[in-house]
């Protein structure tokens, strides 16, 4: 029924030793590790999601670990990936929740099938009331950008306020 995955050895890939990790990035892991995992506790909100998160932003740093050394500020960039990550990990909870809820006219459903950088950008911008600027930080794009974005996702869920403003209209003839 399954097929066997074990090596002619009869070793097993999870009694092989890991591939070693770079001593420097070790070294970072340990020097941010619990002050970032606070940071995403605080916005996830649960320890399993906060260690998904950091587990997720670690994993992107060592995928890019030799440039980022070559940086002047190793500590901001890995930072803006931990924020990212975190940001996004929220988002995407943040989408299913919206998705359950119900208002009467699938506003909170149309919003949770935008595309995910509208939807992230309509969140940030419009739920949170960040500024165009700040939505830019943190997404890493260009305040233009951010305009065009909530444009798209204004034009997308235009129907939804058709459809009900429309029925309403035709229910007081």
């Amino acid at each position: 029924m399954y097929e066997d995955v074990r090596a002619d050895d009869g070793r097993g890939p999870v009694t092989q030793a890991p591939l070693p990790l770079p001593l420097d990035f070790e070294a970072h892991y340990v020097m941010n590790q619990e002050a970032w995992h606070r940071y995403a506790l605080h916005f996830l909100r649960t320890n399993h999601a906060a260690e998904r998160a950091v587990h997720r932003a670690f994993l992107e740093i060592l995928r890019h670990w030799d440039v980022l050394l070559g940086e002047p500020n190793l500590q901001q960039l890995t930072w803006a990936i931990v924020r990212r990550v975190v940001i996004d990990e929220r988002l995407g909870d943040v989408r299913e929740e919206l998705a359950a809820m119900d208002n009467g006219i699938g506003l909170y459903p149309a919003l949770g099938k935008l595309p995910q950088r509208q939807f992230d950008v309509v969140v940030l911008r419009y739920i949170l009331n960040y500024s165009t600027k700040r939505v830019s930080w943190y997404l890493g794009i260009t305040p233009s950008t951010v305009d065009y974005h909530c444009r798209k996702a204004r034009e997308r869920l235009a129907p939804v306020y058709r459809n009900q403003y429309g029925a309403k209209k035709e229910d007081t003839k």
